[in-house]
């Protein structure tokens, strides 16, 4: 049984200034698990011993001579794992905390999902509590309103908030989400082959969003809440400008790449929210 699951999922984490004393414990993880077939770390900057320890776990490592960018370095990664013809392949933030088996219960959700082309599980904090990951696809005001308002536009705009972010729904149960976090995504390899992996015209920020959309056109995306990752989650375009700059010029190109305006696919996916059978 090891042996028929042991070449399933690959793997991507892009580093940018971790150490490796900070990535030990998420590589090891990954590296027992018993679904994972291959994985590559691609060092955007600063990362070269978090790199190099990856490599010594069995793990690919890649330094290219600039920072990338997220999404290019992940396309980087997948250009050579995706020649393995894996069914499953997981992006992970490098602040993800895992159990080792993690890619392999999942593997076995997505088998009995095959109209999915891409899962997040449930994402907590290190103390436990949720983060709200799962959310609409937004429009150019439910951006402005979180970036820019902060609690006064949540006070202010609270049932816009509320729907944006699904709080009215139960997060309880399996269901279909149209928009879910970049931090942890676990993909169907076809669906990649099928609709490409990030849009490198975002450098940072967004390409999540493009790619959730992307999928959403042709397959299901799901929200899996019986699975739970921790994640650090650093919000670090709310403390930096020059992040919040890439931020906002990322928002940029996707509404200009989707619409501004009038958007029709966009409010048919956001209707997509349908709740799943249980998975035994």
């Amino acid at each position: 049984m090891h042996k028929e699951v042991s070449s399933r999922v690959t793997a991507s984490i892009v580093l940018y200034q971790q150490s490796a004393r900070e990535m030990r414990p998420l590589f090891e993880a990954i590296a027992r698990d018993p679904a994972l077939s291959a994985w590559t770390v691609v060092d955007n900057g600063g990362a070269g011993h978090a790199c190099a320890l990856a490599a010594s776990l069995g793990g690919r490592c890649l330094q290219p001579r600039r920072n990338l960018g997220y999404g290019a370095a992940h396309n980087l990664a997948w250009q050579g794992l995706s020649s393995a013809e894996e069914p499953f392949h997981v992006i992970l933030n490098p602040d993800i905390s895992l159990e080792s088996g993690t890619l392999s219960e999942l593997a076995r959700i997505m088998a009995h999902l095959p109209e999915t082309g891409l899962l997040m599980p449930r994402i907590v904090y290190p103390d436990g509590s949720e983060q709200r990951l799962c959310k609409l696809l937004p429009t150019p005001f439910d951006l402005f309103l979180r970036r820019f308002l902060g609690k006064f536009g949540s006070a202010f705009f609270r049932n816009r908030f509320e729907q944006y972010e699904l709080r009215t729904l139960d997060m309880s149960i399996p269901r279909e989400v149209p928009c879910l976090s970049g931090c942890f995504m676990f993909l169907r390899a076809a669906a990649l082959r099928e609709v490409g992996l990030f849009d490198e015209r975002y450098f940072m920020y967004m390409e999540d969003v493009d790619l959730c959309r992307r999928i959403g056109s042709r397959y299901k995306t799901v929200f899996y809440p019986h699975i739970s990752i921790v994640h650090g989650y650093a919000k670090g375009s709310y403390a930096d400008l020059r992040l919040m700059g890439y931020h906002v010029l990322s928002a940029m190109k996707y509404f200009a790449k989707w619409s501004w305006f009038r958007d029709d696919e966009r409010e048919a996916l956001n209707r997509r929210l349908s709740p799943l059978p249980e998975i035994q």
